[in-house]
């Protein structure tokens, strides 16, 4: 199997660019404030009216999946703002048993 070297061939890419799923505020991900992510994904996902799941599965879908796509090239200080988001994203919905 050829490798594509064009960054717009990858599903993922697409995904980021199209999703249908959450209108996401400006520059959540870069925030610095774990609390401050997770607020901001909660608001986006119980706004929207096109997701397929709850709200809090849509909005920790949308974490890991950007985390999971920044892979090797996210930075350890990046990684542990947003994995503190996830637990963030937990307490937000009250989710802290899972």
């Amino acid at each position: 199997m050829a490798r594509r070297d064009d960054k717009n061939a990858y599903w993922s890419n697409e995904v980021t660019r199209h999703s249908n799923a959450l209108d996401l505020e400006a520059g959540v991900f870069t925030r610095d404030d774990p609390e401050a992510i997770a607020q901001s994904l909660k608001r986006s996902a119980e706004a929207s009216t096109r997701r397929k799941t709850t709200p809090f599965r849509s909005a920790m879908s949308m974490l890991t999946f950007y985390i999971n796509r920044a892979g090797k090239d996210l930075a350890p200080e990046r990684r542990r703002v947003l994995e503190a988001a996830k637990d963030e994203l937990r307490k937000a919905f009250g989710r802290t048993g899972c």
